[in-house]
């Protein structure tokens, strides 16, 4: 049952995530083509994007029994309080660094895809 549970949440994850990219693509876009603006309206879409996972995912971490359970709604809300600040300040700077780590280069899984992985092969983990 929570094998179920985790390939629906996973599956989840990984549209949220493929949604994270087309917006960061469009915002680079947006950045060449119309400026400052268009740039942070993209981002202020991620970020909200964001701020719902938690929310948004709810109803499939509950069908994780136990622990692991647990332990993927904390990762899930840490995700969502970020970009939750992230929007409450305004901060495009923060906006554009959400989902990667300070030591990031391009080619790297951002957070969420690590956490992704992290769900297929170890079921949760440690986080």
């Amino acid at each position: 049952m929570s094998n179920d549970g985790l390939s629906e949440l996973i599956a989840y994850l990984e549209k949220v995530n493929a949604e994270v990219g087309r917006i960061e693509a469009e915002g680079e876009r947006a950045l060449a083509d119309e400026g400052q603006t268009a740039f942070q309206a993209c981002l202020e879409r991620k970020a909200a994007l964001l701020a719902g996972l938690a929310e948004n995912s709810e109803e499939l971490v509950e069908g994780i029994p136990g622990a692991m359970g647990d332990d993927i709604a904390e990762r899930l809300e840490r995700f969502s309080t970020s970009a939750a600040t992230a929007l409450r300040i305004g901060s495009v700077f923060f906006m554009t660094a959400l989902l990667y780590p300070e030591e990031h280069k391009p080619g790297e899984p951002n957070d969420l895809e690590a956490y992704i992985m992290e769900l297929r092969g170890e079921g949760g983990g440690e986080g």
